[in-house]
């Protein structure tokens, strides 16, 4: 018996094909969605079992849908990955007869395929590459008709014992229903992920009979392998030579063949998944504060040097760039942040912050936010499909939305821009360059102020505002004129406010 000792190594462009079975009901999940389309640090279970396969670059990858198939498909998609390099076909289980019938679906889609096949199951979310990457290459080096993943679990209850002789052969493997007492007490484990020989894969499966359950196993073939194994000199169906029917490789624990079955099992999976990530940012130089209060996507990537306070939450594809405070209780999802900034107990949405930026307590930007290097969003600021210019500030209490301003300007606590109309359209708002917005300013979209303009306390703007103009009351009126750079006087002039006159 080998126990895991990795090699991330593969010989170029090793033939593999991969089914994966995802056709489950799950019932112990008590939930309309199925089983594999649960999420686990913000992507579905099977999407898990797809990013571990990815890297190992399979020729074909067939996913056997059943429960929920649509769903699935549509959820998945057609491809994977980065660059979506894993191409992925779907073949259906309408009945759940077994995973011995779920494989047997998929040799349609293998047709003509000669190689290595490897089954996983798309409930597995733990799995790691490098541990189906040395899967595959003991199968190549022992040219195995099957290869199994065991697994030495402190806890055994409800897996298939693996049984060996004195010499550590492998003689059989029982059921925990069927186990007796004595091999109950046997730690080692059948995981359920497998790679077969294609070539004795199928006719092997075809001989898989209807067990009183009314269901095919796929496990049947685990006894046919080792009732080949003394077989010397056995003949595969092309005349090939086999060294070996079956052998394992075998995992320390059971963390990473784990299922989920059940919403405790999803729980202590994102448990682990969690501890994994938290642990590979720390090594790779983010400061956690205290991390077991910080929960990661898998997309999400911060760089060194940014301190992340308790209570921090970045899901989606987000990056965080390098010098950054963020926290405590911040919340950041499917948004870009550069280095520097500070954000503080806010939530950010699908936006786009450059350096310098900081952000809070309690403010909240929605998707399509770009707030460019050096602005400040003060307490209670929402901005939604807004482009604020560098040196923005926004100290506290106000909605920005549909908006562009312009660099340098201070926006008063207490502004709306009035972007939804009565005819539940939006409508956009320009405020230029260097403006000084008043406190409890009302800007009624469509509406433009020009570039050095000024608005009043309380005022309501409903027509656009020329250049370096101060308007003020309801609706906002001229109240005169400001010097433009390099010019003198006051150039006071009442009654032409804005562009459009009264």
């Amino acid at each position: 018996m080998e126990r895991i000792g990795l090699r991330n190594w593969l010989p170029a462009n090793p033939p593999l094909a991969a089914v994966v079975l995802a056709a489950g009901l799950g019932k112990r999940m008590v939930s309309q969605q199925p089983k594999v389309l649960h999420r686990l640090a913000g992507l579905p279970l099977a999407a898990h079992a797809l990013r571990a396969l990815a890297p190992l670059n399979p020729s074909h990858t067939v996913v056997v849908v059943g429960h929920g198939a649509e769903q699935v498909r549509s959820t998945l998609g057609s491809s994977f990955g980065p660059d979506d390099s894993l191409s992925i076909t779907y073949a259906e289980q309408p009945e759940q007869l077994g995973t011995g019938h779920a494989v047997l679906m998929a040799e349609p889609a293998l047709q003509g395929y000669k190689g290595p096949v490897l089954v996983m199951y798309g409930d597995s979310p733990l799995l790691r590459t490098d541990t189906l990457s040395a899967l595959l290459s003991k199968h190549k080096q022992a040219t195995a008709n099957l290869t199994m993943l065991t697994c030495i679990a402190e806890d055994p209850s409800g897996y298939g014992r693996v049984i060996r002789d004195r010499n550590q052969g492998l003689i059989a493997v029982v059921e925990d229903r069927n186990a007796s007492l004595t091999q109950r007490a046997i730690s080692e484990v059948n995981s359920g992920v497998y790679i077969f020989d294609a070539e004795w894969l199928w006719p092997h499966l075809d001989r898989v009979e209807l067990n009183p359950r009314g269901e095919y196993y796929l496990t049947d073939l685990i006894g046919m392998a080792i009732e080949e194994k003394g077989q010397k000199g056995e003949q595969g169906n092309a005349g090939r030579r086999s060294t070996q029917s079956v052998v394992t490789f075998t995992l320390e624990g059971m963390e990473e063949a784990m299922g989920i079955n059940s919403k405790l099992q999803l729980a202590q999976a994102e448990e682990i998944i969690q501890a994994r990530l938290r642990r590979s940012s720390m090594e790779a130089g983010v400061t956690m504060l205290l991390p077991e209060t910080i929960y990661l996507g898998m997309d999400v990537h911060i760089e060194p040097d940014t301190i992340l306070y308790p209570s921090v939450i970045l899901e989606g594809k987000t990056t965080i760039g390098s010098g950054c405070i963020l926290g405590p209780n911040t919340h950041v999802i499917d948004s870009q942040i550069a280095e520097n900034c500070r954000i503080v107990a806010s939530m950010i949405e699908g936006s786009q912050i450059d350096q310098g930026v900081t952000i809070g307590p309690y403010s909240h930007l929605r998707p399509g936010t770009h707030i460019c290097e050096n602005v400040h969003l003060g307490n209670f600021a929402e901005v939604v499909r807004s482009t604020l210019e560098p040196g923005v500030a926004m100290g506290h209490v106000g909605y920005i939305g549909d908006t562009h301003v312009g660099e340098g300007t201070n926006i008063g606590a207490g502004t709306i821009t009035a972007n939804y109309s009565s005819e539940k359209t939006k409508s956009r708002t320009i405020i230029g360059k260097n403006v000084f917005i008043g406190s409890d300013t009302m800007l009624r979209a469509p509406v433009e102020v020009g570039d050095g303009a000024v608005t009043g306390l309380g005022s309501v703007v409903t027509k656009d505002v020329a250049p370096y103009t101060v308007v003020a009351g309801v609706p906002a009126r001229v109240i005169r004129q400001l010097d433009q750079p390099g010019e003198e006087g006051d150039g006071a002039v009442e009654g032409e406010a804005t562009k459009g006159g009264e």
